[in-house]
Parts: C-alpha cells; sequence; structure tokens
C-alpha cells in the first residue's frame, strides 16, 4: 500500500520554516536534538517520522518519534503506574534528589537518559532487555518498587526514497511510492517478545505493576486484532502487561512540531496475551489453503 511522509525531520515536508530547513540541511531530529537515527538500507539518514497511508491513518514509523516533549511517555507511565505525582531522574541522581511534599522520586534507566541497566547474559543472549526501566524510591534511596518499559513503533516496507529527496531540495513531490508497513512483524516479533519479556518480569519481586507497551495508535490496533480482541482487563499487579497508544495531533503551522496525543490505555495479564496468541479461536476460515490453490490454478 503507497503511503506518503507526513513527518519529516520532525516537520511536515512542505514546511519551509528556518526551523524546517535547518532540520532538513543537519539531517536533525528535533524530539532528540542530535542526528537522526533512522536509516536507510544503504547507512543514509531516513528523516521519515511518520506516513499516512492513501486509504488510512498515519502511522509513526519511527520510535524515536514518540520520544517528544521530553520523554512525555516516561511521565505518562510513571503517573499511571505510581498513582500521580511523579519526578523523573536520570539514574542513581535520583538517590540524591530532594523528595518533594507529595511527589513520588523516580529513577529512570533507558539509553541516553540514566544509561541502560547492565543485565547478566542468559548463554549469550539478552532478548529480556527492556528499554525502559522507572525505579520508585523511598524517602531514604532505596529501591521500592519498578515498572518497565517497551516502546515499538513499525518497520516500513517497499521504497520512499525519492519523496525525500524531493523534500531534501525543498521541493514538492507529485509521484508515487511504494512505501508500507511490515504488519506482518506484529505475530513474528512484537507479541513473542512481549510475551517473553512479561514473563520474565512476574518473576521480579518489586515489579509489581508489570509490563508497558508504547506504540503508535495503529500497531495497537494491529495487536487488538491479532489477539482477537476479547482480552480480559485487569488492574495493575504483577504480571499484567499495559498497553498505552499515541497518535500525532493535527498538522501545526508552519515551524512547529505536531502534538503527540495518548489515545489509549489497556491493561491485561501476560497469561491473557499468551493464551490470545496462540488460542486455536483465533483461525481463518476453514480450507482458506485449498481455496488460495484453486484460484490460483
Amino acid at each position: 500500500m503507497a503511503s506518503r511522509i507526513i513527518e519529516f525531520f520532525g516537520y511536515a515536508p512542505q514546511d519551509r520554516s528556518e526551523a524546517a530547513r535547518q532540520a532538513r540541511d543537519g539531517r536533525l531530529c528535533p524530539f532528540m536534538g542530535a542526528i537522526c537515527q533512522k536509516t536507510l538500507n544503504d547507512g543514509e539518514v531516513s528523516g521519515a517520522c511518520t506516513l499516512k497511508p492513501a486509504n488510512g491513518p498515519a502511522v509513526i514509523c519511527c520510535p524515536i518519534r514518540l520520544y517528544a516533549s521530553q520523554h512525555q511517555i516516561l511521565r505518562d507511565v510513571a503517573e499511571v503506574a505510581f498513582d500521580g505525582g511523579v519526578d523523573l531522574y536520570p539514574g542513581a541522581q535520583a538517590r540524591e534528589a530532594a523528595v518533594r511534599p507529595g511527589r513520588s522520586r523516580i529513577a529512570v534507566f533507558g539509553k541516553a537518559w540514566g544509561g541502560e541497566l547492565r543485565l547478566p547474559n542468559r548463554s549469550g543472549v539478552g532478548g529480556y532487555y527492556v528499554d525502559w526501566v522507572l525505579a520508585k524510591l523511598t524517602e531514604a534511596g532505596s529501591l521500592e518498587e519498578f515498572v518497565a518499559i517497551e516502546v515499538q513503533s513499525i518497520d516500513t516496507t517497499g521504497n520512499y526514497r525519492a519523496e525525500r529527496e524531493a523534500y531534501l531540495r525543498s521541493e514538492d513531490y507529485a509521484g508515487s511510492s511504494t512505501a508500507g508497513f511490515n504488519w506482518e512483524n506484529v505475530s513474528k516479533r512484537i507479541l513473542p517478545q512481549l510475551i517473553y519479556k512479561g514473563n520474565v518480569l512476574q518473576r521480579e519481586r518489586l515489579c509489581r505493576k508489570g509490563l508497558f507497551f508504547v506504540s503508535p495508535t495503529p500497531v495497537y490496533q494491529r495487536i487488538d486484532q491479532r489477539l482477537g480482541q476479547g482480552l480480559l482487563e485487569y488492574h495493575l499487579q504483577t504480571g499484567s502487561i499495559s498497553f498505552m497508544w499515541y497518535n500525532v495531533g493535527e498538522p501545526a503551522p508552519e515551524g512547529q512540531l505536531r502534538e503527540l496525543r495518548r489515545e489509549g490505555t489497556f491493561t491485561t495479564s501476560v497469561v491473557q496475551v499468551a493464551n490470545a496468541f496462540t488460542s486455536p479461536t483465533n483461525l481463518p476460515d476453514a480450507n482458506v489453503y485449498e481455496r488460495a490453490i484453486h484460484n490460483a490454478l
């Protein structure tokens, strides 16, 4: 399915403002304040944050886009997991931070903020690593509890190189691209990882609110569709998985970035997700292979 780029180095591709021009010329990601980390197959910086299919909603295709407003998603998760007012600090700095009345002190561990946690390898496999850990500390600075966060967008398929090159030249683009989305990764990669990591975290004594999964809205919708839309809702607890989904807001004036909107939260359990993922009730109609062969012949 053909798609068009609607956010390019953070801004609308047609944005001719100085801020947008500097981002394109410098290949800068305005959400991280650094060089864009998304690359094409040949290593060239991509710059595409969000694509919009010809017949469908916009889809954030770079996970860094979800870190807008100085990692607002981390504050959102912390407020849900730890009941309200929170103050976030990079890693070990949290132990020395002053505790404000009525606020919870949260240590953040993750790439570029607090540092990633060092976990032991398991036979050379690190598949239980998570993107972020938020650790709630007591007033004395000891670990009270923690939650884990996975952040995923969706991989693209096809090609939008000609469109990208036109926007780099500050030109409009009237052609078409073959860019689409690798929705098969929902079943092949995303859900198996969530189930595995959810089981790992269920064995953690102080992970009392489970795993949070942050994604673009269309990714969550595909997960919901894949699992059969019959998951039971749970309270936050050990072994829970909480889905939080986001989308870009309305087009912004030139020189400004679109808002990132949180559109929903749903908490279930890792057992529910695992059972739904392998459930024999969530199957296609009988004889689909037979009909496909007849059609091909």
